[in-house]
């Protein structure tokens, strides 16, 4: 019975960990550069790029 309830607290740990990376770092690593995006969106700062 014991080694059932370690294996669903990994299981539970590892969604959760899953779950925060895909929510916080995976956004930001897809973000493209906004450098030489080279759109011509102009100067501004109006975020269509």
């Amino acid at each position: 019975m014991e080694n059932w309830q370690h294996l669903l607290v990994y299981l539970t740990v590892a969604i959760a960990l899953g779950y925060l990376l895909r929510k916080f770092v995976w956004p930001a690593l897809a973000k493209p550069d906004r450098d030489g995006g080279g759109k011509g969106c102009g100067n501004s700062d109006c975020g269509c790029g």
